[in-house]
């Protein structure tokens, strides 16, 4: 696994040894940053959310693009070690915040004091429910605005919807056995008949 463009290309990222962590593959990575920047041009001056960030591989990939800052959330000890040892290596110690804690809890806590987030990446274990949890939560949450965009990443076997509140699909793609699904705040502003 490493950092596939930007200023920290070719960093190799560590991961814990457990099963528990699944890193998103380059394949499917690459995939997704070349969607991202064909609909947002470039991810300069961005503050990115990574839920579920498990290595922080999603996170310091927008970084190393030119990000600003990012938000790490993981429940477990031993993956918040492994994202401040991969933003140690990637050098974005200084960009980078690590949040240890279940991801509805903090992200409640967050939005408590953060300004919302421009991108959201959101790569929970599969088949675990997490992915929809999540997103009802954030839909209704002050972390995202009209101005974000938040990416889920899932087992294409999974029966996801495809809106969740505000919150509206509006491209799915999916890679063997992955699914990447975008999502934004969908406009649904009444008309006059």
């Amino acid at each position: 696994m490493r950092v596939i463009a930007g200023e920290a290309r070719g960093r190799q990222l560590f991961a814990p040894k457990t099963m528990r962590v699944r890193p998103t593959s380059d394949r499917v990575k690459e995939a997704l940053f070349s969607i991202l920047l064909s609909r947002l041009g470039d991810l300069g001056g961005m503050r990115v959310l990574d839920v579920f960030a498990g290595t922080g591989n999603l996170g310091i990939e927008a970084l190393s693009r030119g990000a600003d800052c990012a938000v790490f959330i993981d429940a477990h000890r031993e993956s918040a070690e492994a994202i401040r040892k991969n933003l140690e290596t990637t050098r974005f110690t200084e960009k980078g915040k690590v949040v240890t804690q279940e991801a509805a809890a903090a992200l409640k806590w967050l939005a408590r004091g953060e300004k919302p987030f421009h991108l959201v990446f959101l790569d929970p274990p599969y088949g675990e429910g997490h992915t929809e949890r999540v997103l009802e939560l954030l839909s209704s949450s002050p972390l995202i605005d009209a101005g974000s965009t938040v990416v889920a990443e899932f087992a294409a076997k999974e029966d996801i919807p495809r809106s969740f509140g505000r919150l509206t699909e509006i491209e799915r793609r999916v890679y063997g056995d992955t699914s990447l699904s975008f999502l934004t705040i969908s406009d649904r502003g009444e008309t006059c008949p």
